[in-house]
């Protein structure tokens, strides 16, 4: 069994890993964790950028993958605790926004400024229980090839948004988009689909 699988079934050395990667109530990783042990363990390409106040926090025991020539915007937030965080090459994250994992983006996307895309929900079930002591589910988030979000979207768990689609600004992402598509509102749906056959984007509804 691997060192990491054995900490994770282990509920005393899974208690004091934590510790010693995370301070108590907090999502951000200890200044050595972040000084000594992420840039070892994760990846980030060739020309790109990680603006200084963007807050990362990034722990080493899911991953972080960033590719070439891309770029996070100053007072974002990335963070990796409960999923892995993978962005392609070529891809802007705009100013302020929040990515929480599970979430894979691909290349060429253009984030505008605060969106919001978490693969994490809080279980509520146990009403005897508080839901900060209910653990979390989780379940991945997916941006295709050459998307564009406007401001202010919020994606939620679960969604795969197609390659080359248009999110208008300010719209909730509850379901799936399919590619080539233009998807505005609260929940976001479809207005227009590009027609392979006509070579033209036609309006839907």
């Amino acid at each position: 069994m691997l060192f990491t699988e054995t900490i994770k079934t282990n509920p005393r050395l899974k208690k004091l890993a934590s510790w010693a990667l995370i301070p108590r109530n907090q999502a951000r990783p200890r200044r050595w964790v972040k000084w000594f042990l992420n840039p070892f363990i994760h990846h980030k390409g060739k020309n790109s950028l990680i603006r200084k106040r963007t807050r990362m926090d990034i722990l080493p025991f899911n991953k972080f993958y960033m590719g070439d020539n891309s770029t996070i915007e100053d007072f974002s937030t990335i963070n990796n605790g409960v999923g892995d965080i993978y962005i392609g090459d070529r891809t802007r994250i705009g100013l302020g926004c929040t990515l929480i994992g599970p979430v894979k983006i691909g290349n060429d996307i253009r984030l505008a400024q605060n969106i919001v895309m978490s693969g994490l929900n809080h279980n509520y079930e146990d009403v005897t229980i508080p839901i900060s002591d209910q653990g979390v589910s989780t379940a991945p988030i997916v941006i295709e090839d050459e998307t564009w979000l406007g401001s202010n979207c919020v994606v939620l768990p679960g969604v795969t948004i197609g390659k080359h689609c248009v999110i208008a600004a300010g719209s909730i992402v509850t379901k799936d988009i399919p590619p080539f598509s233009v998807a505005a509102g609260n929940p976001a749906r479809v207005l227009k689909q590009y027609n392979e056959k006509t070579k033209i984007w036609e309006r839907k509804g």
